[in-house]
């Protein structure tokens, strides 16, 4: 059986993080931009994470296991059980 292909489209507009989160570019801001105030234009200049929503989609595209960007980190846990302890 050979194996899966990952969507060569998506893949040149996302960028996949050290940590497997997803990270994109929001759409409107390409031109136009006149209309638009400041701090909507600078918002659209930062990447945005992927969220839980879309990472089904994401997964069966590029065939990799992701995590999304609004779950905690698992160390952050680790760190409040010790702290309760403590």
């Amino acid at each position: 059986m050979p194996k899966q292909k990952s969507h060569k489209g998506l893949l040149k507009r996302i960028r996949i993080t050290g940590k497997k989160k997803v990270a994109f570019h929001k759409a409107n801001a390409g031109h136009l931009r006149s209309g638009k105030g400041g701090k909507k234009l600078m918002s659209l200049r930062r990447k945005s994470i992927a969220k839980t929503g879309d990472m089904r989609r994401l997964q069966k595209m590029l065939n990799i296991r992701l995590t999304p960007g609004d779950r905690p980190a698992a160390p952050a846990k680790a760190e409040k059980a010790a702290a309760a302890s403590a």
